[in-house]
């Protein structure tokens, strides 16, 4: 298979924006799934100031040629203005479930290698 699984992260502000980003990328078929998890209280440092807030952290599954175009979607749907946007790809993934994710991304625009 040529293809991998890249996992992307990122957190939202609350469940409705959450929600409204991953039925986009699903159905933009950009990502294959989207799981939102629990609220966590996230404590960062923006502008120099110690922040706290809760958030609705998301792991985005895709492939490597799908990122560019789910990246700046995501951009474009997310109202922080620098949103976590982090991507890794899985070392170990079943092939029916790598094949899935792949067919579900289908047709998206490659990115240059």
């Amino acid at each position: 298979m040529s293809e991998n699984v890249l996992i992307v992260a990122t957190n939202a502000p609350d469940r409705q924006v959450a929600d409204k980003i991953a039925h986009t990328l699903v159905a933009e078929r950009l990502a294959a799934c989207v799981n939102l998890l629990a609220p966590c209280h996230s404590v960062y440092r923006w502008q120099g100031i110690a922040e706290t807030a809760v958030e609705i952290p998301m792991l985005i599954k895709t492939t490597p040629s799908a990122y560019e175009a789910l990246a700046a979607r995501l951009l474009e749907l997310h109202p922080y203005e620098t949103p976590e946007l982090i991507a890794w790809l899985a070392d170990r993934v079943s092939p029916a479930y790598a094949g899935w994710v792949i067919d579900s991304t289908a047709g998206v625009s490659k990115s240059p290698d």
